[in-house]
């Protein structure tokens, strides 16, 4: 393989730096749902979150990706603006 030629398959940098943003994003989600103190609740929402990312994990589109990234972003947000009211 000749210097600076990637295999078929691989992830350009771009798109790597985007798949670990939306580990990322998947992780949080994750832990804070562990926060919900009702367990039937955490566990609804853990396979609601499972199946969004499940269902959107072939997606290619850029600015698709994007946008999806900044809804579960703004999703993760209320979640924890929630626990903190419940908490208080």
């Amino acid at each position: 393989m000749a210097a600076g030629r990637l295999p078929p398959g691989a992830l350009t940098l771009k798109q790597f730096l985007r798949r670990q943003q939306v580990l990322q994003l998947y992780r949080k989600i994750l832990r804070a749902i562990r926060e919900v103190p009702a367990e039937q609740d955490r566990r609804y929402l853990k396979d609601w979150a499972r199946e969004e990312f499940r269902r959107n994990k072939n997606a290619t589109e850029e600015d698709a990706i994007r946008m999806m990234i900044t809804q579960g972003n703004m999703q993760l947000q209320e979640l924890q603006r929630t626990l903190k009211l419940a908490k208080s």
